[in-house]
């Protein structure tokens, strides 16, 4: 991977640890969902008529990855309901990196060689070791275990189709200024659909906490996805769930949860994955 695609794609991942943080705010996880991905769209919006419409091969990569997303909000925000950030997050991350590399070289026919597979291994296990149960600890509720196992499945599924869709447009910033023009039309309207115009108004109070999740959550992804026209799929996902990382540096000193030395365990498998897949 190219030095200038890697140190974006860290940088997008800090930047998606920042926007998740935004969802333990003081309001429901789903109403934050819908407050920050309606931000996404109005940020977007204007690069969407800058752009023009995508071409028509391109709709059904988009429409397939907003199907894809609202499974993505509606089971991390059920999970954020149900457990901390802390547990939650690492789950959900941690169990997409290897799936989605192995789809990306079986299904797609990428070439990732063993250094760069053994890092994303590596990686992979220090994200599933920060959400590791201390002995005497309280169980992790199953309903949230599943939302998050769930969620983790629908960050392969979208991850790749994104990446495919990305590179049959014309452009990848095309795709992805649509793609969240589109994204918060459906979250949003399911939101209203769901909980109902005065359910929705407590987002009115987080307008700007939610203005920066948006701008963090969109520049997050646009940079991924735009590295995945640049690298194989898999090795950016990879390195994009380092925000996992970033997200317990956040879960420690902004939220209050507990350190724990497996974290401190599992932040040194992370870092030692990166390595190993900048490395050439």
């Amino acid at each position: 991977m190219e030095p200038n695609v890697f140190m974006a794609v860290i940088a997008a991942a800090a930047m998606h640890a920042g926007w998740n943080a935004i969802l333990k705010i003081r309001l429901d996880p789903f109403l934050a969902v819908v407050l920050v991905n309606a931000a996404c769209g109005i940020v977007a919006l204007p690069a969407a008529l800058y752009f023009g419409l995508p071409e028509l091969h391109v709709w059904p990569w988009i429409v397939a990855s907003i199907l894809i997303h609202l499974v993505y909000y509606l089971t991390l925000s059920g999970a954020y309901r149900l457990a901390d950030m802390g547990v939650v997050y690492p789950l959900a991350r941690g169990s997409a990196p290897l799936l989605t590399t192995i789809l990306s070289v079986t299904l797609v026919g990428e070439a990732i060689d063993a250094q760069g597979f053994l890092g994303v291994v590596l990686l992979a296990v220090g994200i599933l070791a920060i959400a590791w149960r201390r002995k005497g600890a309280a169980a992790l509720d199953r309903t949230a275990l599943r939302l998050a196992l769930t969620c983790g499945g629908s960050i392969t599924a979208y991850t790749l189709v994104d990446g495919l869709g990305a590179r049959s447009a014309s452009s990848p910033h095309l795709y992805t200024s649509w793609l969240f023009v589109m994204d918060s039309l459906l979250i949003t309207g399911v939101g209203l659909a769901w909980k109902g115009p005065r359910a929705l108004a407590p987002t009115l109070s987080f307008i700007g906490p939610g203005l920066a999740g948006g701008a963090m959550s969109l520049a997050a992804y646009w940079i991924s996805i735009w590295a995945m026209t640049r690298a194989p799929i898999g090795l950016v996902a990879a390195v994009r769930e380092s925000a996992v990382l970033f997200g317990a540096v956040i879960a420690v000193v902004v939220l209050r949860e507990p350190l724990r030395t497996e974290r401190l365990v599992a932040a040194a498998l992370i870092v030692a994955g990166l390595v190993l897949i900048r490395l050439p």
